[in-house]
């Protein structure tokens, strides 16, 4: 319904409304005083009644007979008790079988205050009546009336009313409709301009002579130049942004949530082999890698991936995206083939010289050994060769650690997983350490839940992840401390942390701790025999099993290192794991 109609159609509704509510009070009203009036004159007429009645009981039925007869009404004689003595509108016979009226409303009102009224249909001729005690004569002389009269003068009135009303609805819809038609002729130009704005034409703004419908206009004149100067900055920033993005030296795609491609800059069309004028297939049907579209479908699904590596031919890329607030995807493309080739060669050079420095440093210990065995000199010749002692063993544990992570990284190596007994295995790997830890009286607090009592990993590499990280935290925690282990369910794999109440591990220190040869405290790690190596080799072997690792620390309250182990994936095994984890 137009808003017009709907104006029209809400004064119609008002003006009824308040018709009927006019009616309903004023019939209320009116009755209520007309009924208060005749009750004033019947009461008169009771007390004159009951100063007309003879002293002679037996004359009193002929009396009010006669009462009633000359003044219309019908007169009741009722004693204290509540007994009709006599009435007018009944035969004389039938006076001695009317009920008691003891329990009448107006009686035991007239017997409490001397006056009472009721309004009821009567019992006795079966009509509506008013009906007005008063105490006198034998106890209670009561008269009553009909009272159609009142309806008659109250039907008058809502008549009276009706008309007016009548009346007063036609000219309210007259007054209404021309209300009606002065508003709605400028809304109606309003919404044309609105449209106007809409579809990016010049709108044409009404004048009007209401000055709420101005105030409308003016703000919507308002708003469609706001609009125009925000577009021009949406443009400028568009263009701005497209630069931005062409100029990068990362690729990047971003889909709508359709999967079409809406941007694919140069850097992007040249990692994957596209010409820069050519048309894009969908987001899903971008890649031919297994590992990017399981990046993609990641992010379709709502869930930022981070960094994944993919090898694209003559290029390394690492890949990552994040769903896009409205729906759709965004992925980044590094290209990361020159860092990968260094790294490369890095891994090389460090295997091949500890290939070379293995042998004269097994030399070296062989002939510490036997000094120290013939003890050519007292104390000072055996103190210094068991230092060349300990060097040594602590440079073939350093070679054995580079070998391993070069075999890891370079992806020789893959976890060959088994389902295990993680507790056991845990107090296995602990009782190499047992006397080294009751010498400082460091406590064991293994912490078990019955839910992850297996583990699927690779035996020999669980082995040396405990390994590595009791190594760590008996280093760093003082004699009296304790050491807590603890086994629990994570997504349908199993969640390991190792934790000590030792020095820990400042923030700034924190999150490079999993890099080789890195040390919290460098002069501190040497002197207790660290290599620097071995939360490398955790990070390593735990994310080959698809897992991750982290770690929390506080400085003064100790350190905690969580792996966490997924279930079991498409894994590949390795035919040479057990010359990669050498130093288990």
């Amino acid at each position: 319904m137009r808003f017009a109609g709907r104006l029209i159609l809400g004064t119609i509704l008002v003006v009824v409304f308040v018709v009927l509510t006019i009616v309903s009070a004023s019939e209320v009203s009116l009755r209520r005083d007309l009924e208060a009036d005749i009750a004033t004159s019947m009461e008169r007429e009771a007390r004159l009644v009951t100063n007309a009645l003879p002293a002679d009981s037996t004359e009193w039925e002929a009396t009010v007979k006669r009462i009633g007869a000359e003044s219309g009404l019908r007169i009741t004689l009722i004693d204290s008790a509540g007994r009709v003595l006599a009435e007018s509108d009944v035969p004389e016979e039938r006076v001695p079988i009317i009920e008691n009226h003891a329990n009448r409303p107006e009686v035991i009102a007239a017997l409490q205050n001397g006056v009472g009224s009721n309004k009821r249909t009567s019992a006795t001729i079966g009509e509506p009546l008013l009906y007005v005690a008063v105490r006198g004569g034998p106890g209670i002389v009561r008269v009553a009336a009909r009272i159609p009269q009142v309806d008659r003068v109250v039907k008058r009135a809502q008549h009276s009313v009706l008309g007016a009303a009548l009346l007063a609805l036609v000219i309210g819809c007259i007054l209404a409709t021309i209300a009606a038609r002065s508003v709605a002729r400028p809304l109606t130009q309003i919404t044309g301009a609105a449209r106007a704005i809409a579809q990016g034409a010049a709108p044409r703004f009404p004048r009007s002579t209401i000055p709420d419908v101005n105030a409308l206009v003016r703000a919507l004149r308002e708003m469609n130049n706001q609009f125009g100067e925000r577009y021009e900055a949406l443009r400028v920033g568009k263009a701005e942004s497209v630069a931005i993005v062409e100029a990068m030296a990362e690729g990047v795609i971003a889909a709508d949530n359709k999967g079409h491609v809406v941007i694919a800059n140069t850097a992007a069309r040249r990692l994957l082999g596209y010409e820069p004028d050519a048309q894009l297939p969908e987001l899903a049907q971008l890649f031919r890698a297994k590992a990017a579209r399981d990046v993609v479908s990641t992010v379709i699904a709502g869930i930022t991936s981070g960094g994944r590596e993919l090898d694209l031919g003559d290029c390394v890329v690492m890949i990552s995206g994040r769903p896009l607030p409205g729906g759709g995807a965004l992925l980044v493309l590094h290209d990361v083939t020159e860092i990968r080739r260094l790294e490369a060669v890095r891994r090389d050079f460090v295997a091949n010289v500890s290939h070379e420095l293995k042998t004269p440093l097994t030399s070296i210990s062989g002939y510490a050994e036997t000094l120290v065995g013939e003890q050519p000199d007292p104390v000072t010749t055996k103190r210094f060769l068991e230092v060349i002692l300990a060097n040594a063993r602590r440079m073939h544990r350093l070679v054995d650690g580079l070998l391993d992570l070069s075999k890891i990284e370079s992806g020789g190596w893959h976890p060959v997983v088994e389902p295990l007994d993680a507790p056991s295995v845990v107090r296995e790997t602990w009782g190499l350490f047992a006397e080294r830890a009751a010498a400082r009286n460091i406590g064991f607090v293994p912490q078990f839940d019955g839910k992850a009592g297996t583990i699927q990993a690779d035996p020999d590499a669980l082995r040396q992840i405990l390994t590595n990280l009791f190594d760590n935290a008996l280093r760093y925690t003082q004699p009296g401390g304790r050491i807590t282990v603890t086994l629990a369910p994570d997504e349908g794999g199993v969640r390991l942390s190792v934790s000590d109440n030792g020095s820990g591990i400042t923030p700034e220190h924190l999150p490079r701790i999993f890099e080789r040869f890195y040390r919290a405290d460098p002069a501190r790690s040497r002197e207790e025999g660290g290599t620097g190596l071995g939360l490398a080799i955790v990070k390593h072997l735990v994310e080959a099993h698809g897992g991750s690792v982290e770690a929390e620390s506080q400085w003064g309250l100790g350190t905690t290192i969580t792996c966490r182990f997924p279930a079991p994936t498409e894994i590949r095994s390795s035919p040479d794991r057990d010359a990669v984890i050498a130093s288990t």
